[in-house]
């Protein structure tokens, strides 16, 4: 069992999801509306669940590889 403190992004895998998806499917393109920017959303998600190296690649990162257990 790991415990973990309270607050903890950078143990979190999570955190590198969200950072990965802010970067390129947010940052990339500007969206008009809310609507846009939620298709530029779920169209990446489902990009990067049809390739597992890049969800694999959320847990080799020093602070997170406890998950990968």
């Amino acid at each position: 069992m790991i415990l973990l403190p309270a607050y903890s992004p950078d143990l979190n895998p999570d955190e590198f999801l969200n950072h990965d998806v802010k970067q390129n499917a947010v940052g990339r393109r500007r969206a008009k509306s809310r609507e846009d920017m939620m298709a530029n959303v779920r169209g990446y998600l489902r990009s990067t669940q049809r390739q597992p190296h890049i969800v694999q690649r959320y847990f080799h990162a020093p602070s997170v590889r406890y998950a990968m257990m």
